[in-house]
């Protein structure tokens, strides 16, 4: 296995070659009239960071379409929401400021990437322009752009991800409660926890 691995950039170069035209060009430093009317109509993002040491992880982010809150041209802010309080990616943030994510609009096959460093801010004149039903998120995360690029579809093409017909029935597999209880070698019981959770999703998303 170890003779087949690329290790350095020269030889990702040979396998791969060189970015051209417009792909080798498209990255810009700021949002754009095209990029704020994307995430404008964006409900959904995959936030990345990593911590001090380099770790990486990814969360999700969804809220209804416009959720994340474009400052300026250089500046967007996207809510933290109440949640399972592990606080990952903000514990990242405080140690390692740089991230990265990927915006999607359900049925548009383009995506945007913007790349930036973040911090987490709790002004209360900011939570209140992501008010919710009422409820304002508990901080945000302050993204100062760097860098965004639009995405062309062949990833969503060839995962068929907004196609209905590929669709899986959510039957296939067993109960997000009993996934989590095997993983943790726990037992439970499975219809009392999947009662909680359905209440936490109705009562709690904010």
């Amino acid at each position: 296995m170890t003779e087949h691995l690329i290790t350095t950039e020269e030889g990702l170069r040979a396998l791969y070659g060189e970015a051209s035209g417009r792909a080798a060009a498209k990255a810009i430093g700021k949002l754009d009239k095209h990029c704020r009317h994307f995430i404008s109509l964006s409900p959904f993002l995959i936030l990345s960071s990593a911590d001090a040491d380099g770790r990486g992880d990814v969360s999700p982010k969804g809220d209804p379409a416009g959720f994340v809150h474009v400052i300026d041209d250089s500046t967007i802010a996207i809510p933290d929401r109440p949640g399972n309080n592990r606080i990952d990616t903000l514990i990242n943030i405080v140690q390692n400021p740089d991230v990265a994510c990927i915006f999607l609009i359900p049925g548009v096959r383009e995506t945007l990437r913007v790349n930036g460093k973040a911090e987490i801010s709790t002004d209360p004149e900011l939570l209140a322009q992501m008010e919710v039903k009422g409820k304002l998120p508990i901080s945000a995360i302050v993204i100062h752009v760097e860098q965004t690029f639009l995405h062309c579809a062949k990833s969503i093409i060839r995962s068929k991800i907004w196609d209905e017909e590929a669709q899986v029935d959510r039957k296939v597999l067993p109960s997000l409660s009993r996934m989590i209880a095997d993983q943790l070698d726990q037992q439970i019981n499975e219809a009392e926890a999947e009662k909680q959770l359905e209440q936490a999703y109705r009562d709690r998303l904010y």
